[in-house]
């Protein structure tokens, strides 16, 4: 039987060579007519890498330029978008102008860390200048972000945003002394 529908509709309709190509054409005219994409475009956002309009730049821990910005205590990244620090996480950040620049910094005081260490404190520094010190006493996500006197910033040359962990944790199964965990920091306007 189906070799006889197969006969019935080879003979009602023949393909010709010149008929497969004006098919093929027709069908890749229709399906190149629509420029509505099929999947749903990513969310747009800022990025905070390079600005070239901007004084300075937020350095992200999964950039592919973040190990170039480390001067310290920043260990490799991982699998995640952040990294473990030791007690003075530092970044070299390049300073176009000194006007309205703010440290910011957003990284977590882990709960595994916590309930050995207890509250913490963390310094915040700019070229080796106290900005702040500020004590922590739950873990969980933090942000700090505070303007810089434009006198402690060098225009067209590098900056040091810093860091400092008051008590390291210990890893019982490494022995290795960890900070805290980072996700970005830098300086912004």
């Amino acid at each position: 039987m189906t070799e006889r529908l197969h006969a019935r509709y080879a003979a009602a309709a023949p393909m010709t060579p010149g008929w497969k190509i004006v098919c093929v054409s027709l069908c890749v005219t229709l399906a190149a007519c629509d420029r509505t994409p099929w999947f749903a475009p990513p969310e747009q956002r800022p990025s905070l890498g390079r600005f070239p309009n901007h004084a300075a730049r937020v350095v992200e821990m999964e950039g592919r330029d973040a190990d170039r910005r480390i001067v310290r205590d920043i260990l490799p990244l991982t699998d995640a978008a952040w990294r473990w620090t030791g007690q003075r996480p530092a970044l070299k950040i390049r300073v176009r102008a000194d006007e309205n620049l703010k440290y910011t910094i957003d990284f977590t005081v882990p709960q595994i860390t916590f309930k050995d260490t207890g509250p913490v404190s963390v310094a915040f520094t700019v070229n080796d200048r106290l900005l702040e010190r500020v004590r922590y006493t739950e873990p969980g996500f933090k942000h700090f972000e505070k303007a810089v006197p434009p006198d402690w910033l060098p225009v067209d040359a590098y900056a040091i945003v810093g860091a400092e962990i008051d008590k390291l944790w210990t890893d019982p199964g490494s022995g290795r002394k960890y900070g805290f965990i980072i996700t970005r920091m830098g300086l912004m306007q």
